[in-house]
């Protein structure tokens, strides 16, 4: 996820990186965006607005067993800060010996508490935690106090409650814990194309004292400033928004070709993988390309095609 100040908002974005770290910026706590991403994308949408990036989720477990895990989940460099790196987790220790690895390297750690997906949910993890606030206070508790860095920040990302209420309890025993922040998914666990709930959003801001990030179904910069206004939230996180458009929190209504070729080259830098560089592109030029130009460039197979269709199409240089 990242996040960025923008008139008073606040933009997030998810990715990964090898580890480094900085202190969080004095206006993450007041208005910012974010989304989840690798380097490569963390790097590009940092050139267009986004103020903090988070990791794609890790599962804490395997990266404390695993040094292959560590280095295939988590890759940065000196310029990819801010940086959140977001855990699943259902154990305290294991999360905070995750925190420990990262902690030199990155400017926080997230306990997620939001994924509704069948395999996360049926490991433990993910938005399950939501009916365990105990546990999500004993996480964040145990993190906070073995990792001394005062500007390391420990944050969750949770879905609401049918019962509000619930939600609201479990904002309110995270807050006493010490968690920095709070980003809150505006949809339950059962739905996921249903309208978003930011009327709950802004009910859960009124009850903390903590800053809160929105997130759901944020496609443009418009959609960022009404979220803000709607919720009163001091931030809000992008995703899929932002893999469609990794310019809009510059403004851009759509991809623009600048964007493109920006990704193109910091793609090939990094040796972004064939798979990735060109799923990327898909979701840049998912506006701006004919259903039959789609037809064209979804089937090509290799870099080297990808970068002569777009030298052909639309001028962009290898």
């Amino acid at each position: 996820m990242c996040v960025t100040s923008c008139r008073g908002l606040a933009r997030l974005t998810d990715t990964c990186v090898p580890l480094s770290g900085t202190h969080l910026p004095s206006g993450a706590a007041g208005s910012t965006r974010a989304a989840p991403l690798r380097l490569a994308f963390r790097t590009l949408v940092r050139r267009y607005g986004c103020d903090l990036c988070y990791t794609p989720m890790v599962v804490a477990a395997d990266f404390v067993r695993s040094a292959k895990a560590r280095d295939s989940e988590f890759t940065t460099n000196r310029g990819d800060n801010p940086l959140i790196v977001q855990f699943a987790a259902k154990e305290a220790q294991v999360l905070c010996d995750a925190a420990l690895l990262v902690c030199p390297f990155a400017d926080g750690v997230d306990l997620n508490c939001g994924c509704p997906q069948r395999w996360a949910m049926a490991e433990g993890y993910g938005a399950c935690l939501i009916n365990k606030p105990e546990l999500v206070r004993d996480m964040v508790r145990h993190v906070r106090n073995q990792i001394d860095n005062p500007r390391f920040s420990v944050s969750i990302k949770i879905r609401i409650h049918e019962d509000l209420k619930k939600t609201v309890d479990l904002c309110k025993k995270a807050e006493a814990t010490g968690v920095s922040w709070i980003t809150v998914h505006g949809r339950n666990i059962e739905e996921r194309h249903q309208p978003v709930h930011y009327d709950a959003i802004k009910v859960i801001k009124e009850s903390i004292h903590i800053p809160v990030v929105a997130n759901g179904d944020i496609k443009t910069l418009k959609d960022a400033e009404n979220v803000h206004h709607l919720t009163g939230a001091d931030g809000v996180m992008v995703a899929r928004g932002l893999l469609a458009n990794p310019a809009m929190f510059a403004g851009y209504e759509e991809t623009p070709l600048k964007c493109i070729q920006d990704w193109v080259d910091i793609a090939l830098e990094h040796g972004t993988p064939f798979t990735c560089f060109h799923h990327h592109l898909m979701y840049m030029m998912e506006r701006i390309t004919s259903k039959q130009e789609k037809k064209v460039f979804n089937i090509l197979s290799s870099t080297s095609a990808v970068l002569d269709y777009l030298g052909h199409h639309y001028g962009v240089c290898s």
